[in-house]
């Protein structure tokens, strides 16, 4: 991998200026046509590029979750624990509804309260501090978890193979690597040769924008696609295995991810093509039973009528649905890659043994 390479699979999206409280992310809704890092400091600010998937990826949403919680402590005058305490916890709530499908938020946020209640015989400041260091933490295992998930999955593939995706699960939805792209990115320093076909991935065009993005910069053969395009480059045989990522994995296997994907896994699995989902631990939810119990976020409409165009595309008025996700249920999963491993059906079983691992 030569130099430019090995800068680029480095890019953060999300860093913390602590010295200036200020949250610094990566604005995916500009790219690629500009690559632009937004300084955040107010708590609305964080909330808004959250919500407007200004940072997105189920990882960096819990990344900037937990640096922005920590900011927003770090900014309480509270003279001791329990006041500190009412301040955290209203920071905590206002940007837990920013994403209510993304896992990773919860887990993030979550964990966050934990080292708070741990700390809670130390001064505000050792404990502002312990909140640093903890969102330090996220951001670092993550990174260590993308890799591993990208040598798991690395085993089941096969030099110069034909890899579809759908959204982005690369470098910049994460610490680093990606999710679903980790395999490739690995497998380009190691001389595999993919072929990657990246979904254009409607309405917000995360395929197109980033995904394309990002490997075509590290020097990976991407091809762009149309989302209805995915059968016919399937049925050509262009195709071996479908890698995505997921904001959420039910206990039974079934992921939500992006809409589009789960019609994805019904072409792969007609045609005989394994569809894998590359999920890290944190985003595996066995308090949720089934796919039924994901809530499915609803976006504006004008995301399908006028984002994107310079003139409405459709009649003024027009009823739109636009939700951000759909469910694939685990039938047609036919592995859930984790850092710790490969979990195969039935998933109820090898799931939890996941968490088990070392």
């Amino acid at each position: 991998m030569d130099k430019h390479e090995s800068e680029f699979t480095m890019i953060q999206s999300v860093l913390l200026d602590d010295e200036n409280d200020t949250l610094i992310i990566l604005d995916q809704t500009v790219l690629p046509n500009e690559k632009v890092f937004l300084h955040l400091k107010d708590m609305k600010d964080v909330w808004e590029a959250i919500y407007a998937l200004k940072v997105r990826g189920a990882p960096a949403i819990g990344i900037a979750a937990a640096y922005g919680l920590y900011l927003g402590t770090k900014a309480s005058k509270a003279a001791d624990f329990d006041q500190l305490r009412q301040d955290f916890g209203k920071v905590k709530e206002y940007l837990a509804c920013s994403r209510p499908t993304a896992v990773n938020l919860f887990w993030a946020l979550n964990r966050m309260e934990n080292r708070l209640l741990q700390e809670a015989d130390r001064s505000v400041a050792e404990i502002k501090e312990a909140l640093r260091q903890e969102a330090e933490l996220i951001r670092e295992e993550d990174a260590k978890v993308c890799e591993s998930i990208g040598k798991h999955a690395l085993t089941l593939l096969k030099e110069n193979w034909g890899i579809l995706t759908h959204c982005n699960a690369g470098t910049i939805a994460t610490a680093k690597y990606g999710t679903a792209l980790a395999p490739i990115y690995l497998g380009q320093e190691q001389g595999y040769s993919f072929k990657v076909y990246a979904d254009e991935t409607r309405p917000l065009l995360q395929g197109a924008r980033l995904t394309a993005w990002e490997l075509k910069e590290a020097g990976v053969d991407v091809t762009l696609i149309c989302d209805n395009m995915s059968s016919i480059v399937m049925k050509e045989g262009k195709i071996q295995a479908v890698l995505v990522g997921c904001d959420r994995v039910a206990a039974n296997g079934d992921t939500a991810n992006k809409i589009g994907t789960s019609g994805v896994a019904v072409l792969a699995k007609h045609y005989g093509i394994p569809f894998y989902v590359c999920s890290p631990l944190s985003t595996i939810d066995l308090e949720c039973k089934t796919g039924d119990d994901i809530h499915i976020e609803l976006r504006p409409d004008a995301e399908v009528t006028t984002q994107w165009y310079e003139k409405p595309m459709a009649p003024e008025g027009v009823k739109v649905y636009n939700p951000a996700f759909d469910v694939t249920d685990h039938s047609l999963i036919t592995a859930i890659v984790t850092e710790n491993g490969i979990a195969y059906a039935p998933f109820e079983e090898s799931l939890p043994k996941m968490f088990a691992q070392k």
